[in-house]
């Protein structure tokens, strides 16, 4: 039976970013498209059982959105919402603003530090607790990652593992212990290509801190992340139960 994914999603519907979002879970969990549910977060969270239905829990990015700014509609109520997913442990896997929604929800505090935004592809590292983490030790302990944020954690929530890092933001990734929940600042559901579309969708949003000359180098300057793209297929075989014994690379 095709495991079937609840996607929260805080796009406009006539933005393409939210298609195509949904296309690149598929394709990096190895998935039809049918089995990612898309819900529009623009609408409210959906309610905890509705989610509980589902195998798994995936959180995406944001265009329009911004956890410092708490312009999502609905922004409590959905950090309410992450809150009780944890609680009751339904498996979780947020990248980037979910990622962000994730450190608020649990307690941890999200800035905007736009002098150390990063857009691009950047080298990433595992921390010792990262090295041994059940998703994270497939990962070499230096890879490259897609991102795109001008927000970041300053603090991560009290109880939760630090697995990752970057020269620029002391916190890339992290996981619940004990369940299966996790949350990326990059993108493993992105290749280099679609982070490159991706920049291009919102270039408006970075026309206003970057230069037409530092926008050619940082288009130039992107590359593909192999590793990463291997982080959600693992995360579903772990969900199915398939993947404990799979080595680190």
């Amino acid at each position: 039976m095709v495991p079937r994914l609840l996607l929260l999603q805080a796009r406009y519907a006539d933005d393409p970013a939210r298609r195509e979002e949904r296309q690149s879970f598929a394709d990096r969990l190895g998935l039809p498209l049918e089995a990612i549910v898309p819900h529009d977060l623009l609408t409210g969270p959906p309610r905890l059982e509705h989610i509980l239905e589902y195998d798994a829990l995936l959180i995406g990015g944001a265009g329009n959105f911004d956890v410092t700014k708490r312009n999502l509609p609905a922004f409590e109520e959905t950090l309410e919402r992450l809150r009780e997913v944890v609680e009751v442990g339904h498996p979780t896997f947020a990248s980037c603003f979910g990622f962000q929604l994730m450190v608020e929800a649990l307690g941890g505090k999200i800035i905007r530090d736009e002098a150390n935004m990063e857009v691009g592809t950047f080298q990433v590292y595992l921390t010792e607790e990262g090295k041994s983490d059940e998703l994270f030790r497939i990962l070499p302990p230096v890879f490259w990652a897609q991102l795109g944020h001008k927000e970041r954690a300053e603090r991560l929530p009290d109880g939760v593992v630090n697995l990752a890092y970057s020269e620029r933001a002391p916190y890339q990734a992290f996981r619940v212990p004990g369940k299966l929940i996790w949350a990326t600042q990059f993108h493993p559901e992105l290749t280099v290509e679609e982070n490159r579309i991706r920049f291009r969708r919102y270039l408006d949003v970075y026309q206003a801190h970057l230069s037409p000359e530092e926008i050619e180098a940082l288009l130039e300057s992107f590359r593909p992340s192999p590793e990463t793209e291997r982080l959600l297929p693992h995360f579903l075989s772990l969900v199915l139960g398939e993947g404990v014994g799979i080595p680190p690379r």
